[in-house]
């Protein structure tokens, strides 16, 4: 398991000057509060996200355009969102889908990680444990 740890660190490149390693396999995923979600009929999470900000508020009113986009989730996606509690650890949440998806979801690390690398970009979810910069 150390060794894959070691494999799964990531460089943070945000700043030359600033090279930060983060085991994301040790960090904690805790939702954001302001995001709301349900799940559909077929029992898929969908994130309700809400467009704000000046153009978006012109565009509802000229374009009619939506005040929430609707973001569907995958099957591994679905099973993923409701284990992130604030408790489990990336690496707890890994093994739950290994003992779901089997096979399915290989290779698994890589691909939980990027999973909550977007998830973080788009602000669904904080890390609680991650290291300031």
């Amino acid at each position: 398991m150390e060794k894959e740890k070691s494999l799964m660190r990531k460089q943070n490149k945000k700043s030359k000057k600033q090279n930060m390693d983060i085991n994301y396999l040790d960090l904690i995923p805790v939702r954001s509060e302001e995001l709301h979600w349900h799940k559909d009929i077929k029992g898929r999470v969908i994130l309700d996200v809400e467009n704000t900000g000046l153009f978006n508020k012109i565009a509802q009113k000229v374009f009619n355009k939506p005040q929430y986009t609707k973001v569907h989730l995958d099957a591994q996606g679905t099973f993923i969102w409701p284990l992130i509690d604030g408790k489990r650890t990336v690496s707890d949440i890994a093994a739950l889908v290994k003992s779901e998806f089997g096979e399915a979801a290989e290779p698994l690390y890589p691909r939980i990680i990027k999973y909550f690398e977007i998830v973080e970009s788009y602000h669904f979810i904080k890390f609680a444990n991650k290291p300031s910069k």
